[in-house]
């Protein structure tokens, strides 16, 4: 394992060396100078991003799944992106899937030793039936957490994509990945506090993953999320104001279709566009492979 001391994000920062005398102003200051760091590193690293989003999308298409591995802040920031699909994408639940050190227990309170477990981090995933269509990213800013480094070695044995995301160069669990992001955010304001500019970079890159293999597999049309989980009011405002925004129709319109398409977006949209049954408007969609834009070609063609 690499020297704990040796790795950037265990530096110590030049510009917060006398953050304890400044005043509540400047300290804010200075923390969100380095925040603006952040997007600039990301942009650095987006082809390794756009590599492991292939890696993603390859496997969802055969039918696997995504599993984000972590412990501590890196386990909770890919329970964070897992959790938000269903109700964003109406992926099933067990589709994208987040495995922490020390099980859910630790999202909200540290479990110690979990994550200096090789094993555990092998067995946790064993447990969760991983096979070779699959597809791990191991999130760790030191890059060296064994816990992680466990579980990406237990998916190279078998077969499945390996993805790694540090905040490290040449870190130990790269060496384990078959993609590698390596986003060097540099020293934190408060040293060795990766929650902050680390874990700031990786929440923004989780987001990327997920967001663009969803646009990928047809979950967008435009930049509307039509494959929205209607499950509360605020969530069946959205889905009526997006089919009335595609179509053009009114509140009430929209409203009433999706009732008969007992509240999903896609037929609805299909419906209207293509002037068209329920029924009519499934089979485009899945003749189209859920792609909304290629239903509504495929449902009007011929007719001009």
């Amino acid at each position: 394992m690499n020297n704990l001391s040796a790795l950037v994000t265990e530096m110590r920062n030049e510009h917060s060396m006398t953050i304890d005398t400044m005043s509540t102003a400047e300290i804010l200051s200075v923390i969100n100078q380095e925040d603006m760091k952040v997007a600039q590193q990301v942009q650095e690293v987006l082809p390794q991003v756009e590599q492991a989003v292939e890696k993603i999308y390859q496997s969802l298409k055969r039918g696997g799944r995504l599993f984000y591995v972590g412990a501590g802040t890196s386990g909770r920031l890919g329970i964070l992106d897992a959790v938000e699909c269903p109700p964003t994408f109406s992926t099933p639940p067990d589709l994208i899937q987040a495995v922490i050190a020390g099980g859910f227990n630790a999202f909200e309170q540290a479990v110690e030793g979990a994550e200096d477990s090789e094993e555990l981090g092998a067995s946790d995933l064993k447990n969760r039936g991983l096979t070779e269509l699959d597809v791990v990213v191991g999130i760790a800013a030191s890059g060296r957490t064994p816990y992680v480094l466990g579980a990406l070695n237990y998916a190279r044995k078998n077969g499945a994509a390996t993805i790694s995301l540090t905040s490290n160069k040449n870190a130990t669990i790269s060496q384990a990945a078959e993609v590698n992001i390596e986003v060097e955010t540099g020293p934190e304001v408060i040293t060795g506090s990766t929650r902050m500019k680390a874990a700031t970079a990786h929440k923004l890159i989780l987001n990327m993953l997920t967001t663009t293999t969803m646009i990928k597999i047809g979950k967008v049309y435009e930049n509307l999320m039509v494959d929205v989980k209607v499950s509360n009011y605020k969530l069946k405002e959205r889905a009526i104001n997006i089919v009335s925004t595609i179509t053009g129709v009114s509140y009430e319109s929209a409203k009433d279709t999706l009732d008969e398409t007992n509240q999903e977006v896609k037929p609805a949209i299909v419906m209207l566009k293509a002037n068209i049954t329920f029924e009519e408007a499934k089979k485009a969609i899945y003749e189209a492979n859920g792609y909304v834009r290629k239903a509504i070609e495929l449902a009007t063609k011929g007719r001009d």
